[in-house]
């Protein structure tokens, strides 16, 4: 394939060929010509949902796509230009077309030009950041690069409050299950951290489709402390494994003075792994501090405490 942005003429036909013999699934989000709101990031309450629809749920015919099992979420959609996304060996593309309704089901028609999905680069700063050492097969000194969850608040104490209210009866749910683990195992602390855990795992993430399928991302920062340090990811996007230690820099940023970071080396053996069967692709790792320095313990304590270590 081409380094162009958009497909054309054999290319574009080879694709239309893999959509049709690949049982390819696609993704229906509203597009908005005028401002191109597929290509931003919305936040979970956002009237902007994007459907999956899997490959033998639809059927190609003339460049037409006919969906012959539409959802409710699918009928929605009728009669609005919509943003139909695939991945076609693992490169992102998308074209836009107008879902409609015939005698045989709901029908989109695949234009002359099918696109690249370019992804959307967020230039961020983090206050607090983190970067995971680990070996893999002998290679030393792998990385992973680890970022707060957006959707938590770290360095204050966790509440129940800060669980979506729809998501609050799953959650708690898994919070039972998880206490009384904890009282049988004793592994877990004051248990904390089991909110933001529960949160994490019952949090609704949208479906995005990216430039590269299955790229990895960075690990999400669900909690942190003086003893214990939480993340949160995809179970595809790393391999945590009980017992197993692993190095990590802890990096706070400081904003006064010619000093840019402080950074806090530690090592942690992976406590406990969170999961669900309901959840089945996300994962939260329970880290416990196994090295870290005295002065470090008592930073960390008073920023996540506002209290001072004694």
């Amino acid at each position: 394939m081409s380094e162009n942005e958009k497909l054309t003429g054999i290319e574009r036909d080879l694709v239309v060929q893999y959509l049709i013999d690949g049982n390819v699934p696609v993704t229906l989000t509203p597009f908005d010509a005028k401002n191109d709101n597929s290509q931003k990031v919305h936040p979970l309450n956002s009237q902007i949902f994007p459907v999956a629809i899997k490959g033998e749920d639809f059927s190609i015919n003339q460049n037409e796509i006919l969906i012959t099992n539409p959802s409710p979420s699918t009928m929605s959609f009728i009669n609005k230009d919509l943003k139909v996304e695939f991945y076609f060996n693992r490169v992102g593309l998308y074209f836009v077309s107008t879902l409609k309704k015939n005698k045989n089901g709901l029908v989109l028609n695949i234009p002359e030009k099918i696109e690249r999905i370019i992804d959307i680069v967020e230039d961020k700063t983090y206050d607090f950041s983190a970067k995971l050492y680990f070996t893999f097969e002998g290679k030393q000194d792998l990385s992973v690069n680890c970022i707060p969850w957006e959707n938590t608040q770290l360095f204050s104490r966790p509440v129940w409050k800060s669980i979506p209210l729809e998501n609050q009866k799953k959650a708690k749910t898994l919070l039972e299950k998880y206490v009384e683990a904890a009282k049988i195992e004793k592994n877990a602390g004051n248990g904390i951290q089991l909110i933001p855990i529960c949160n994490y795992l019952t949090y609704d993430n949208q479906i995005k489709m990216e430039s590269m399928e299955n790229r990895k991302n960075p690990l999400s920062i669900l909690y942190v402390d003086h003893e214990r340090i939480v993340f949160g990811c995809k179970e595809s996007d790393f391999n945590f494994k009980t017992g197993n230690e692993y190095g990590l820099k802890l990096i706070f940023s400081i904003k006064k003075g010619p000093i840019i970071s402080r950074d806090i080396f530690i090592t942690f053996v992976v406590n406990k792994i969170y999961k669900d069967e309901c959840f089945p692709e996300k994962l939260c790792a329970d880290c416990c501090y196994t090295t870290i320095q005295e002065e470090d313990v008592r930073f960390i304590f008073e920023k996540a405490t506002s209290k001072l270590f004694i």
